[in-house]
């Protein structure tokens, strides 16, 4: 499974912390869970870390998806 690339965040005046990927809003984190987020991602690896929080990773699945007869052309 290839490693998640392509996240950026930005952590803002109010406290809030704005993930994206690619260019485009991914999600916004608020409060506690953005402190949360921001300890965690200054300890790991960055970008699996804001893949988990948003929920933009691979599950395993797509490589069999991508063979499927319906998905073939």
């Amino acid at each position: 499974m290839p490693r998640p690339h392509g996240f950026t965040y930005e952590q803002r005046a109010d406290g809030s912390v704005v993930i994206t990927h690619r260019g485009r809003a991914a999600g916004t984190l608020r409060g506690g869970r953005a402190e949360k987020f921001l300890a965690e991602v200054e300890s790991g690896d960055a970008q699996l870390v804001m893949a988990r929080w948003t929920g933009a990773y691979k599950f395993g699945n797509e490589r069999a998806a991508k063979n499927h007869p319906r998905n073939r052309r």
